[in-house]
C-alpha cells in the first residue's frame, strides 16, 4: 500500500512580547494562522504582528536540501542527548532545530514540535512525516513512550540508527570506487576514439599499405563513434533509465537482483555479511525494546533489504509463531552461519537474546569493514590492470603499423 508523503506545514513569522514584557520574534511552522496563534499564546507569547512567509514553491524544491538518512541519524542521536540531560522534550525539538544545518530537517523537526505541542504523541508525530520515519522507527519510539523510558529508547534507536548508517557507507565505499574507475575508463576510451585515433588516422591513410587487423579494428571502431556518438549516449543513457525505471517498478527484477547480488564471486560474500549485520542488529534492537519476537520478527523481515533474506526471516516469524524456537527456526531456512545460529541458541537458553544477538550484529559489522578493506586493496591492482589493457591496447593499436615500417626499413 502506498503511503502519502506529508506536505511541509507553512511557516509563520511572528514578532510579540513574552510571559517578562521582553520583546520577541521569530519563525514558526503551523498548519494554518489561527493554530499559529494557539501555539504562541500556550508558550506565554502575546501576538502583536504575525505573517505567513511567502515563499516560491517550485524555487524552494529546487534549491532546498533533501533530507537524508544521515540527518535522521543526527536528529535521532542530539535528541537522545538532550533527553539523557533532563531536557523537557519540547524543549528538545527547538535546540536540536537550531543546530541543524539543513533547512529541509530543520522544518520536519520543528514540524514535529508543534504537532507535539498541539497534544499529539511523539511517535503520532512521526508518523506524519512516513518519507523520513519508517514503521520501525515509530514503533520503537512508541515503545518508550508506553513503557515511560523513552529517553533510554531513543539512545537505542540512535544506536541502531548509527550502526545502520555506518554499514551502509561501509558498503558505498566499495562499491563506489571501482564504479568511478570504469566510468573514468570508459569516458578516457571515448576520448582517445574520437580525438587520438583520427589523427593516426590520417597518418595511416599516407602509408599505401594495408593496415594490421588489429589497428584496421581500432580504425573501424574510431570511424563509427565519430559518426554515431549521440547513438551511443542516447544508448547508455536508456540502458541506465530502463534499468533504474525496471528496478523502482518490477517487483521481479529488484528479486532477481537481490538474488544475484548474493551470487556475484567477488560482491556477493560482502553482500551476505551486510544482511546478516543489518539483520542481528535491527532483531537485536527491536526485541531489548520490549517488542513481542514475533512482531520484531516481522519488522526486520524488511530491515533486511533483500528479498530473500526477507522471505526467510517471514518463513521463521511464522515457525516461531507456532512455537518453535528461534535458533531452529533460523537453522531451517539454511540462509544463516552456523556462529549466528549457535549465539542466538546461547541467548534463548540464557535468556539474553538480545545480548547474543548485539554480539553477532558487532562481529558481523567487523566482517564488513575488514572485507571492505580486503575489496579495496584487491581492485586497485585489478582496476590498474584494466586500465593498462584498454589504455594500452589502443595505444598498439596505432604505433603498430609504425614499428612494422620500421622493419621492413
Amino acid at each position: 500500500m502506498a503511503v502519502k508523503k506529508a506536505k511541509l506545514m507553512p511557516t509563520f513569522s511572528y514578532e510579540g512580547v513574552d510571559r517578562k514584557g521582553l520583546k520577541i520574534k521569530g519563525d514558526l511552522p503551523a498548519k494554518n494562522m489561527a493554530l499559529a496563534k494557539v501555539t504562541l499564546r500556550k508558550q506565554g507569547i502575546t501576538v502583536r504582528k504575525i505573517t505567513q512567509k511567502r515563499e516560491i514553491e517550485f524555487l524552494n524544491k529546487l534549491f532546498k536540501k533533501k533530507v537524508t538518512t544521515l540527518d535522521i541519524t543526527i536528529f535521532t542521536r542530539q535528541l537522545a542527548t538532550m533527553m539523557k540531560a533532563g531536557v523537557p522534550l519540547v524543549q528538545s525539538f527547538e535546540i536540536v532545530a537550531e543546530g541543524l544545518d539543513n533547512p529541509s530537517m530543520r522544518d520536519v523537526v520543528l514540524g514535529i514540535k508543534t504537532e507535539v505541542e498541539g497534544g499529539n504523541t511523539f511517535a503520532g508525530a512521526l508518523r506524519k512525516y512516513p518519507q523520513y520515519f519508517d514503521e520501525l522507527f515509530c514503533s520503537l519510539v512508541e515503545s518508550g513512550e508506553q513503557s515511560g523510558a523513552l529517553e533510554t529508547m531513543l539512545d537505542r534507536v540512535a544506536i541502531y540508527k548509527e550502526k545502520s548508517e555506518l554499514l551502509k557507507q561501509k558498503i558505498k565505499k566499495a562499491m563506489k570506487y571501482p564504479a568511478t574507475v570504469v566510468v573514468v575508463a570508459i569516458i578516457v576510451t571515448i576520448i582517445l576514439m574520437v580525438k587520438v585515433v583520427p589523427v593516426f588516422q590520417d597518418l595511416f591513410s599516407s602509408f599505401g599499405a594495408d593496415l594490421p587487423a588489429f589497428t584496421q579494428m581500432v580504425v573501424n571502431m574510431s570511424k563509427w563513434m565519430q559518426s554515431y556518438w549521440f547513438l551511443l549516449i542516447i544508448g547508455i543513457g536508456a540502458l541506465v533509465f530502463g534499468f533504474l525505471e525496471a528496478k523502482r517498478r518490477s517487483k521481479k527484477f529488484q528479486d532477481f537482483l537481490d538474488q544475484t547480488a548474493l551470487k556475484l564471486p567477488i560482491f556477493g560474500d560482502l553482500v551476505y555479511k551486510s544482511i546478516i549485520a543489518r539483520y542481528s542488529r535491527t532483531l537485536a534492537t527491536t526485541f531489548a525494546a520490549g517488542v513481542p519476537l514475533i512482531d520484531a520478527l516481522e519488522s526486520t523481515a524488511g530491515a533486511t533489504n533483500n528479498v530473500v533474506y526477507e522471505k526467510a526471516v517471514m518463513r521463521i516469524r511464522d515457525d516461531v509463531a507456532t512455537g518453535q524456537q528461534l535458533q531452529f527456526a533460523m537453522r531451517q531456512t539454511q540462509r544463516f552461519p552456523s556462529m549466528a545460529i549457535q549465539m542466538v541458541a546461547i541467548g534463548e537458553e540464557s535468556g539474553a537474546l538480545d545480548s547474543m544477538l548485539d554480539k553477532v550484529a558487532t562481529h558481523f559489522e567487523n566482517e564488513v569493514d575488514n572485507a571492505v578493506d580486503g575489496l579495496t586493496s584487491m581492485m586497485e591492482p585489478l582496476i590498474m590492470a584494466v586500465l593498462g589493457v584498454l589504455v594500452g591496447g589502443l595505444v598498439i593499436a596505432m604505433y603498430l603499423p609504425i614499428f612494422q615500417m620500421g622493419s621492413v626499413v
